[in-house]
């Protein structure tokens, strides 16, 4: 038997930046069982990211930059190391992550690969993120990166076996470039 949704109540509480809603629903379980849930959602569309690394340099391409929501939540700089990524707004993945590369971290890429695409917060969040890799070389570095308009980002390249330390001690938070590290480790991309 399959999960049986009613909405009983959708109301938009906010259209500031992205779109918050209040949905009440009565929600019929596998058991039969109806239960009533009062949630918030937060539509901020779909987004990609990208790692980008180099197999004789032994070392990935991250990006650090200011993330309000980390500051609220104790990080006391609010600076946040990270993968490169942007929302798709009316891109398709691969288009989106290819002009965020150059935007964020200054590289060209050439072939992409995509690896996945999760739900990163399903629990109030919509966005699904695509991930991507991509192999880089010195050569592919077209300007400074930075990023644009109001953003402040600092581009990183760090060794490997650096940024996989990062992790262990928890300097490096950030759920993406976490996966897409541990990705590179497990299908033996990276030493």
């Amino acid at each position: 038997m399959s999960l049986k949704i009613e909405v009983i109540k959708d109301k938009i509480l906010s259209e500031n930046y992205f779109v918050l809603r209040n949905i009440t629903y009565d929600l019929t379980r596998q058991d039969g069982e109806v239960v009533r849930h009062k949630r918030e959602v937060y539509d901020r569309g779909d987004g990609a990211t990208i790692l980008l690394y180099n197999r004789e340099k032994q070392s990935v391409v991250l990006i650090r930059q200011f993330r309000i929501a980390t500051w609220v939540n104790g990080n006391v700089d609010g600076r946040l190391i990270e993968t490169c990524a942007g929302l798709l707004d009316d891109d398709e993945p691969e288009v989106c992550i290819r002009k965020e590369a150059i935007e964020e971290t200054g590289y060209q890429v050439g072939e992409v690969r995509k690896v996945f695409e999760l739900y990163m917060s399903p629990g109030g969040i919509t966005e699904i993120v695509h991930f991507f890799i991509a192999e880089y070389n010195d050569a592919q570095r077209a300007n400074n990166g930075g990023g644009v308009d109001d953003e402040d980002i600092e581009v990183l390249e760090l060794p490997f076996r650096q940024v996989l330390a990062m992790v262990a001690s928890g300097e490096l938070r950030d759920g993406k470039a976490v996966i897409l590290l541990q990705y590179l480790q497990m299908s033996g991309l990276m030493d």
